[in-house]
């Protein structure tokens, strides 16, 4: 395993970023320094918790790798699947296709938004960094509902008033893979260190649950994780360019 900053090499670094002699400065530098690396070390560990869980493991086997009871990782991580998603670091644009995802579920008269409405909202902001690496692998709008359709069928015109009703609420109806999703990007914006949620964080996120229906679609027409994350790094460093 590949060791991290020892104590003396973290201590090292603070001062040299504080760039002055005085104590107070260098303890504001070690407490930020220490809040970025502790938001960045849960957001690793949940990624991976997330992956563990994605896959179908249970809490008591994930538990047991932590080394702590099951009460305790699911108190800690499980969140992540059923919280109210925060939309503070969402850019426009990534809200824009948040709200595009409850329009598209009213439109298949689905009382719920799920992953899979999320996925063909991409298409609706087709300047979106996750539409254009879909697009540039071939995935379309209209592949993508052809596999929706077969996957999560439009609900008969009789559900539209239930689904009309259900979207209207100031709470969404999200199921628990597209929460998972929601919060997820903001884990994928961190290791990617961004301080802002885009469409590509919340693209990448649909990789943390392997049983997502936009997950297996996005797998299924040729877009694994590797190819999404290759697709992503090359528009960023153009758009750095």
């Amino acid at each position: 395993m590949t060791p991290g900053p020892d104590l003396q090499q973290l201590i090292n670094t603070i001062k040299a970023d504080a760039g002055s002699d005085d104590e107070l400065e260098q303890l504001g530098t070690a407490a930020a320094t220490i809040s970025e690396l502790t938001a960045t070390s849960d957001a690793a560990l949940g990624f991976f918790v997330d992956r563990a869980r994605g896959a179908g493991k249970s809490w008591v086997e994930i538990s047991t790798v932590l080394g702590v009871s099951k009460q305790a990782a699911h108190k800690r991580f499980a969140d992540s699947w059923t919280a109210k998603p925060a939309f503070d670091r969402y850019t426009p644009r990534t809200q824009a296709v948040v709200e595009a995802a409850k329009e598209v579920a009213r439109s298949r008269n689905h009382a719920f938004i799920g992953t899979e409405h999320l996925l063909l909202a991409f298409f609706a902001q087709p300047q979106a960094l996750a539409t254009k690496v879909l697009l540039a692998h071939d995935i379309t709008e209209e592949s993508v509902r052809t596999a929706v359709d077969a996957k999560s069928p439009a609900g008969p015109p009789a559900d539209a008033k239930a689904a009309e009703k259900a979207l209207d609420g100031e709470n969404p109806p999200y199921t628990r893979r597209t929460a998972h999703v929601l919060q997820g990007a903001v884990g994928e914006a961190l290791t990617l260190g961004h301080n802002y949620v885009g469409t590509e964080h919340l693209l990448l996120a649909f990789y943390r649950d392997s049983l997502g229906v936009a997950t297996q679609i996005l797998v299924e027409q040729g877009l694994d994780e590797k190819a999404a994350w290759a697709g992503i790094r090359a528009l960023l460093e153009e758009a750095t360019k």
